[in-house]
C-alpha cells in the first residue's frame, strides 16, 4: 500500500498518516500544516508535503481586525485554494488516496485519472443532514449561519465522486443512508485515543463534577446541558465546561451564570487528562458530531460517558455498564443520569472504571485505529472495485 492522504489543516488527519506510516503503508501527507507539526504525531519527515502559505495566507486574513477585513465569506474560497494546489502537486505513484471531505474534489478527478482508487473522509454527519440539525438549532435562539453555497455543492460532489466515504460513526452512516448513499461505499472506524496521555491521575478533593471538553457551542447542546445543571440545584458540585468559547453561546451562560458553573476555555492538550481526573463523570451533549474523540479520553481517564445518540456515543459506551446514552436536545435525560452518578457515587466510580478497562482492553487507543484502518484500506486495494 502506498496511500496519500491530503488535509486542509491537521483534523485526525496527522493520526492516521502515523499509524500508515508505522506499517508502511504511507506515500504522502499533504497539508497546509507545517512538516514539523506532523513529525509531533509521528509521521516521518519524508512523508510529509506542507502546503504551508496556504495556512499562512488564511490565518492572515482570519487574524485582521474586523474593522478593516471585509464581511466576506470566504470558507468556499481557502477549501477550493487548496485543493486546487494540492491537485497540482499529485503523486501518481501512490496506490490509494484519500482526501478530507470538501478540498479533495480536483485531487480526487487527478487519482481517478490515474486509475488509484479514492475515499473521501467526513468527519461529521452527511451534509445536508448538519446543516438541516444545525440549521433547525440555530434559528431557535438567533440567525441562522450562513454556509457557503457552494461548499455545500462540492461536499455533496464529492460523495458522488469517491469511490469510498469514510466515516466514524453508526450515526454518520445512517445519515448516508437516508440519503441514498449505497452501504457497500461506507467505510465506518472510529477514532482512538492517546492511553499515553491519557489515563487518571489522583482527584485532589471531594467535589462532585460534571465535564464537558470541547467547543462550548449550540452544536455541542451545552444550552441543554447548562439547563440541565441549573434545574438540579446540587450541593458542592460543579460543572466544568473546558474548551474555546463560541459567541452564541454566552447568552445560556449568562443566564445560568452560576458559582458551580466553571469556564475554563481551551486548554493543552497534555493538560486535559488532569482535568479529566477532577470530575466524576463526562457529559457530551451534542447536536451533531461525527465522532466525539473527546469521549474516548474521558473514558480513558476513568470516567464514564453521558453521551447523545449523534455523538459517536453509541459506538463506544456501554449503557449502563460504562455510560449512559441519552437523546438529542432532552435536557430532563441529561439531568436524570447527572442525578443518579451524583446520588450514586460508589457505583458510578466503578462505571468509570469499567470505561478505562473497555479502552485499555477493546478500544486499545491509536494503534486499534490504524490496525481497523489499514485492514480496511488493504480489503480495497485487493478487491479492485471502483
Amino acid at each position: 500500500m502506498k496511500a496519500t492522504i491530503s488535509v486542509l489543516g491537521r483534523f485526525h488527519a496527522f493520526y492516521l498518516a502515523a499509524q500508515l506510516a508505522k506499517r508502511g503503508g504511507l506515500h504522502r501527507l499533504l497539508t497546509s500544516y507545517p512538516a514539523w507539526e506532523a513529525e509531533k504525531y509521528g509521521v516521518p519527515r519524508k512523508h510529509i508535503q506542507s502546503l504551508l502559505w496556504q495556512e499562512i495566507v488564511k490565518r492572515a486574513w482570519e487574524n485582521l481586525p474586523r474593522r478593516v477585513r471585509p464581511d466576506w465569506n470566504l470558507q468556499f474560497y481557502w477549501m477550493e485554494r487548496y485543493d486546487r494546489r494540492a491537485a497540482r502537486s499529485f503523486d501518481p505513484k501512490a496506490d490509494l488516496f484519500v482526501g478530507w471531505n470538501g478540498t479533495s474534489l480536483y485531487q480526487m478527478q487527478r487519482a481517478r485519472d490515474a486509475g488509484i482508487p479514492t475515499i473521501v473522509v467526513r468527519g461529521n454527519a452527511h451534509m445536508l443532514t448538519q446543516i438541516e440539525l444545525l440549521t433547525e438549532e440555530f434559528g431557535r435562539f438567533g440567525p441562522v449561519p450562513q454556509y457557503h453555497p457552494r461548499t455545500i455543492e462540492k461536499s455533496v460532489a464529492e460523495y458522488e465522486a469517491a469511490d469510498y466515504i469514510q466515516i466514524l460513526s453508526s450515526f454518520a452512516r445512517r445519515t448516508f443512508l437516508e440519503h441514498g448513499v449505497p452501504e457497500e461505499k461506507l467505510i465506518q472506524v472510529p477514532l482512538g485515543s492517546s492511553l499515553d496521555e491519557f489515563s487518571p491521575v489522583p482527584k485532589e478533593d471531594d467535589t462532585f463534577r460534571i465535564m464537558h471538553c470541547g467547543r462550548v457551542s449550540l452544536q455541542k447542546g451545552i444550552h441543554y446541558l447548562l439547563e440541565a445543571w441549573s434545574a438540579l440545584k446540587l450541593k458542592n458540585a460543579e460543572l466544568w465546561l473546558v474548551g474555546p468559547v463560541d459567541e452564541e453561546i454566552r447568552p445560556f451562560l449568562e443566564r445560568h451564570a452560576a458559582p458551580s458553573v466553571v469556564v475554563h476555555g481551551a486548554k493543552r492538550q497534555s493538560e486535559l487528562a488532569w482535568f479529566y481526573s477532577q470530575c466524576n463523570a463526562f457529559c457530551l451533549a451534542s447536536i451533531q458530531d461525527g465522532f466525539g474523540v473527546v469521549l474516548g479520553q474521558a473514558m480513558a481517564c476513568g470516567l464514564p460517558a453521558i453521551a447523545t445518540i449523534n455523538s459517536g456515543g453509541p459506538d463506544i459506551v456501554t449503557e449502563g455498564t460504562d455510560g449512559f446514552i441519552v437523546p438529542i436536545r432532552d435536557p430532563d435525560a441529561l439531568g436524570e443520569k447527572i442525578l443518579w452518578c451524583y446520588e450514586n457515587r460508589d457505583a458510578c466510580a466503578e462505571m468509570g472504571k469499567a470505561a478505562r478497562r473497555k479502552t485499555v482492553e477493546e478500544l486499545r487507543g491509536w494503534d486499534a485505529y490504524g490496525e481497523r484502518i489499514y485492514a480496511a484500506y488493504e480489503r480495497i486495494l485487493a478487491s479492485g472495485r471502483r
